[in-house]
């Protein structure tokens, strides 16, 4: 893989490859580990935010309990297909079919902490799927059975040519304390949220949703964004790695789009100004050559670029809370409930108040 611009900021150091000469790189660079039970999007997300959850969110490798379909399919007026654990797009292939002829919703699961509930655009339209889903969120998947997020999959298609759609939406439970995002609007700062970020924390925080889809889509929302003047933060997450390469063992694909994110990346570094600071990082693992198609569990890399920061190895973080502390103590908001702030060593005199 050519990928020069992650390489200068210290790839090859958090691989191994390379040791010392820290001063050849653009930027700081570090490992994290989770330190939150679970591996999954939300977890990860609301830990680098800040948030470390002392438990994981309940999973069903077998299903969901009948007593939770049975309250779903008492409130929809009808049966459910599925309820297993599958992939989205394996599921859909199987029972799509079916799904045309009785216009059962196809329910599924995952190791992660998810009901999925998949619906042909032309046989359960967007809105009823959402509201579907938006009951079982509030009312159902509560207390010892409030997973993660609720996820409305719609697809459309024929059999032997399903496809899933953009209208995918997420209904997160609500992160239970404050994260950075809650803190920098408290302080009159801005958080834009590019994708799907707005929902994992359940809206919580957010000031500004920049919708896309994809990788691509996602990066222009930024390059976009970056263009725009405000004070706070931007986040995007992107998707693609997860989605389409982790979970299915595409491991040429993943490489394709890891070529693809670091000539995008080389335009954001041209446009980062002189007062931005740019995090890349990540919320789990998700290895496409590992046996499985489920996250992985390993450190995650972490990036730091921006005028004024130093070439500089962090080590290895025991936590990803420590990024939503160190972007606490740079824009100077209330500190977060967890993680030990890098900002003193990102810069030469320590002046992180930018």
């Amino acid at each position: 893989m050519y990928l020069p611009n992650l390489f200068s900021l210290g790839l090859e150091s958090i691989l191994g490859l390379k040791k010392g000469a820290e001063e050849e790189y653009k930027g700081a660079f570090a490992k994290m580990a989770q330190l939150s039970p679970a591996n999954d999007t939300t977890s990860g997300h609301w830990e680098l935010a800040g948030l470390v959850l002392k438990s994981a969110f309940p999973v069903y490798p077998r299903g969901f309990p009948q007593e939770i379909v049975l309250l779903f399919e008492n409130y929809i007026g009808r049966k459910i297909l599925g309820n297993v654990v599958s992939s989205g797009t394996e599921i859909i292939k199987q029972l799509g079919k079916k799904h045309l002829q009785t216009g059962f919703p196809i329910l599924y699961t995952s190791a992660d902490s998810v009901f999925q509930l998949a619906a042909h655009e032309k046989i359960i339209p967007l809105d009823t799927l959402y509201n579907w889903c938006r009951f079982a969120r509030e009312n159902i998947l509560v207390e010892e059975h409030a997973v993660a997020r609720v996820i409305a999959r719609p697809f459309n298609g024929e059999e032997g040519n399903f496809w899933r759609t953009d209208g995918r939406r997420d209904f997160s439970l609500e992160p239970p304390e404050p994260t950075v995002l809650d803190l920098l609007v408290d302080s009159g700062l801005q958080v834009w949220a590019a994708g799907k970020v707005k929902d994992i924390f359940a809206g919580k925080g957010v000031t500004v949703h920049l919708p896309a889809s994809g990788n691509d889509n996602i990066i222009n929302s930024v390059t976009t964004a970056l263009e725009k003047d405000f004070s706070g933060l931007l986040w995007a997450t992107l998707v693609d790695f997860d989605m389409l390469y982790g979970h299915r063992n595409d491991a040429a694909g993943f490489a394709d789009a890891l070529e693809n994110f670091d000539q995008q990346l080389g335009v954001l570094m041209q446009k980062v100004k002189k007062d931005d600071i740019l995090f890349i990082t990540a919320d789990h693992g998700c290895d496409p050559t590992f046996q499985g198609t489920d996250h992985t569990r390993e450190y995650v890399p972490l990036f730091v670029y921006g005028e004024g920061v130093q070439p500089v190895d962090l080590g290895i973080r025991k936590s990803f809370a420590d990024l939503g502390q160190t972007i606490a103590d740079i824009l100077g908001c209330q500190n977060t409930k967890n993680g030990k702030s890098f900002a003193v060593e990102l810069f030469d005199r320590g002046d992180v108040n930018l």
